[in-house]
């Protein structure tokens, strides 16, 4: 008889997956099995996965090395999706093939932007006053 999952269960579930599809897709990419001359010339962070409830969608967030070419990147990664569905599918066990979504991680551009703020002559003259 199965136990009946808890909303906590299923959430460290849907991390545990996120994340093993996080390491297969870097691993990939680290290693060039994938034959694309814009992936094979950047090196490409897996800053994030995250998985739909039902594990059928995962959403990738995507920072290249010094965020360098990004929109070039982002094209490889989305022309070769097929490719990387087929390997993550056949590396994690899921019953299910996943739809992989590429997109920026614009998590660091926040921040520095907040660090920026935070330095800026403006901010700092509010927080000497106090």
């Amino acid at each position: 008889m199965r136990t009946k999952e808890t909303p906590e269960g299923r959430s460290v579930r849907l991390l545990r997956v996120g994340e093993q599809v996080r390491h297969v897709l870097s691993e990939i990419l680290q290693r060039g099995d994938v034959h694309d001359d814009t992936l094979a010339s950047h090196l490409v962070s897996i800053t994030e996965v995250r998985m739909s409830p039902d594990l059928r969608h995962a959403t990738i967030f995507v920072k290249p090395l010094l965020g360098q070419d990004e929109e070039a990147v982002l094209k490889a990664l989305r022309q070769n999706t097929a490719y990387l569905q087929r390997e993550v599918a056949h590396r994690v066990r899921m019953k299910y093939a996943a739809k992989l979504k590429f997109i920026a991680d614009e998590s660091f551009d926040e921040g520095s932007h907040i660090d920026r703020l935070l330095r800026s002559d403006h901010v700092a003259q509010d927080l000497d006053d106090h």
